[in-house]
């Protein structure tokens, strides 16, 4: 479904991926992973044409990227960035409902004939039909970021980027949000390609990982093949125990401080007073 052949990419002088080769299959959910500057975001951007490659060659569905023209892509494929949409004053239905404009005529008229019974069960799922006439600014961070994933939903792509989708949300709605978009990825048979900072989020919900380090691919397999103290000391320099989830068997880390770093900052501050 999507296809890196030795993908290359640099902003002026400064190079961000080298030469990243990487398949991920139709129906597969991925999880991209690494520290902060690593590539992640940019990658995602390479994918959704947003960014073009410096060099190599970037698929999707077995053709080149370059020859789809953009209404084509968003048909296929619609991303999702971690702050969703702005707290905007459009009411919650038709905001939805803007995920449906690659499918609008020249009139703006949907050519669609299930359009409003598509928006009608996307809101039912996501549990905003009491919220259909409330505007996006009176909502929480919860629930913009549902009426968010509704918008693209509403697009019916084939492909699904989520750039940390829940960044900004608390735990509860973090675990719901995954929720929804594994539901929603099983039951259409969805390519998912998420970037993900939580590693335990990452394993609860992702098929495979991918894991880069400054624009380097280190590792790429299942949790966990991946997620083990090893991988995690090499890529995110800090220790770690590794347990597994009591209901599923998936690894899930406890992160271990450092002592040495807590006795060189005691040290630090002391000689500071």
């Amino acid at each position: 479904m999507i296809e890196l052949q030795k993908v290359s990419k640099s902003f002026g002088s400064t190079p961000v991926l080298h030469q990243v080769s990487w398949t991920v299959q139709k129906g597969e959910f991925w999880g991209i992973i690494g520290p902060n500057g690593s590539g992640k975001s940019t990658l995602l951007h390479l994918i959704s044409g947003s960014e073009k490659p410096g060099s190599g060659e970037i698929a999707l569905a077995g053709k080149p990227a370059s020859v789809y023209s953009r209404t084509e892509l968003t048909r296929m494929l619609a991303v999702l960035q971690q702050d969703g949409l702005p707290p905007v004053s459009f009411p919650v239905r038709e905001v939805i409902e803007m995920g449906r404009f690659p499918f609008l005529d020249w009139l703006g008229r949907d050519t669609s004939e299930h359009a409003d019974a598509l928006i009608d069960n996307i809101m039912k799922q996501l549990e905003l039909t009491e919220l259909a006439a409330k505007p996006l600014d009176e909502l929480s961070g919860g629930q913009r970021q549902r009426a968010a994933l509704g918008k693209v939903m509403a697009q019916e792509p084939a492909i699904v980027l989520l750039d940390e989708p829940t960044t900004f949300l608390d735990i509860r709605y973090q675990i719901q949000f995954m929720e929804l978009v594994s539901a929603w990825q099983r039951d259409s048979g969805l390519t998912v390609v998420a970037v993900i900072h939580d590693l335990n989020l990452a394993a609860l919900f992702c098929d495979k990982l991918l894991v880069l380090k400054e624009g380097h691919i280190t590792a790429t397999g299942t949790p966990k093949q991946i997620l083990n103290p090893e991988v995690v000391r090499e890529v995110f320099e800090v220790e770690s125990a590794l347990v597994e989830h009591p209901d599923s068997g998936v690894p899930q880390l406890l992160l271990r401080p450092d002592s040495r770093n807590v006795v060189t900052t005691s040290q630090h501050r002391i000689k500071c007073l």
